[in-house]
């Protein structure tokens, strides 16, 4: 199983992700700052878990997952699209990495976002064939759970 976790800032979610997909599965684990990117490379190798993620850097207004075409299963955007200066790029870059049928969860805290941003945001998703299969509900967050088409 591959799981990609765009901006993990530091990593909350990562370590156990890389817990969950087992020893033969991996966490890509992308963001645009290399510091945030080496503590998480750090916490990972202390935990016994660095062989199963990649950090990987960011460009502005690209993830750099061309590599992974078809290849990921499960994408967890948490807290990071709404402040993406292109969230449609964003969203046609994930569904492509997707395998078909594969699962994205995104959630955005509601301090930050609107429902009626949120609902823009989950559109713009819609356009690439990543279609609205649930409403999770996540403390304090606008969340959806999307399945590519």
């Amino acid at each position: 199983m591959t799981v990609l976790e765009p901006g993990p800032g530091m990593g909350f979610f990562t370590l156990e992700l890389a817990r969950l997909v087992g020893p033969n599965g991996r966490v890509v684990a992308i963001d645009v700052q290399p510091r945030m990117l080496a503590g998480l490379a750090r916490r990972a190798a202390r935990a016994g878990l660095a062989e199963r993620i990649e950090t990987r850097q960011a460009q502005a207004d690209r993830l750099g997952t061309d590599d992974l075409e078809a290849k990921v299963d499960f994408v967890l955007a948490f807290a990071m699209v709404h402040e993406l200066p292109d969230q449609a790029g964003f969203f046609v870059e994930t569904a492509r990495a997707l395998k078909p049928g594969a699962q994205m969860l995104v959630a955005e805290p509601r301090g930050h976002v609107t429902k009626e941003a949120f609902a823009k945001t989950l559109a713009l998703a819609d356009q690439v064939g990543l279609s609205l299969g649930s409403e999770p509900i996540i403390r304090s967050s606008c969340a959806a759970l999307l399945h590519k088409r």
